[in-house]
């Protein structure tokens, strides 16, 4: 994602109709994160975009909260404006998103934070924490009552592989979570064309968002592989990175992507 992107979608209110307007919001701090937050906002901003086109009567309003509202500093000090919490909020959310970062564990502390989880949790649909944003959702007490948050086992990794696959895996589970909810409004056509479309801005970890409810198939992974190894062939890249990006493996690779595209990969990327 370019900074333009992410600033574009992270200061940008999304104002739908209330014709199957869906309930987004998105909890930050001081001194959180923008990467999963930006990431979330931009899939459902570039499903609108997909919406306004076509004959669907659903959208997202998409929404920046904090406990005071107002200017919020990211920890990269980035300033995202957002609205305050008030009883507007209890009638609940579809999706609710807690934003990760440095900031989680003050925020986790603060009690204002923790009462309004507790209000709204029961008229959401949805809570989804992003990285260190578990922190908040382990205060408020929150359980795992439909699979929406659910901490993971990290006892098998060494500290510095739990720090960097925590990050890297909420946030995947964030963007999936929000492709999931696209796919039931929209169809498993337009998650594909917003999966693709991040895509074309650098979020290459979306080509296999989809891959484990059967939403792309075989010939969709191969396809994006292909464009993958357009878009980079003036790197240096494998035929193995090319496999491990559509999730395959290099072997099954190999034979789809000959049976697909009629030419063999090393020969793609010559070409």
């Amino acid at each position: 994602m370019t900074c333009a992107s992410l600033e574009s979608a992270m200061l940008r209110w999304v104002h739908a109709p209330n014709k199957g307007m869906r309930r987004i919001a998105i909890l930050m701090f001081n001194d959180c994160s923008l990467q999963g937050a930006g990431v979330v906002a931009e899939v459902f901003q570039a499903a609108n975009e997909l919406a306004s086109s076509g004959p669907s009567g659903c959208s997202y309003d998409v929404c920046f909260l904090s406990a005071d509202g107002g200017m919020v500093t990211s920890s990269a000090a980035l300033r995202v404006w957002t609205d305050g919490l008030d009883a507007r909020h209890y009638s609940g959310f579809d999706a609710l998103y807690v934003a990760g970062g440095k900031g989680a564990i003050a925020a986790a502390r603060d009690e204002r934070l923790i009462a309004w989880l507790r209000r709204v949790r029961h008229n959401t649909g949805m809570i989804r924490p992003i990285a260190e944003g578990r922190a908040l959702l382990d205060a408020a007490y929150l359980p795992d009552a439909n699979g929406a948050y659910a901490l993971r086992d990290e006892s098998a990794k060494t500290p510095r592989q739990s720090e960097q696959n925590a990050d890297t895996g909420d946030r995947l589970e964030s963007m999936r979570s929000a492709l999931g909810m696209i796919k039931r409004d929209l169809g498993a056509a337009a998650a594909r064309t917003v999966a693709e479309r991040l895509l074309a801005d650098s979020c290459s970890n979306l080509a296999p968002l989809l891959s484990e409810d059967g939403a792309l198939t075989p010939g969709d992974k191969v396809r994006a592989a292909a464009r993958w190894l357009q878009e980079n062939c003036q790197q240096s890249i494998s035929i193995a990175d090319a496999a491990q990006f559509a999730a395959m493996s290099e072997r099954n690779f190999l034979r789809r992507f000959k049976m697909e595209m009629g030419i063999t990969p090393s020969s793609f990327l010559l070409h």
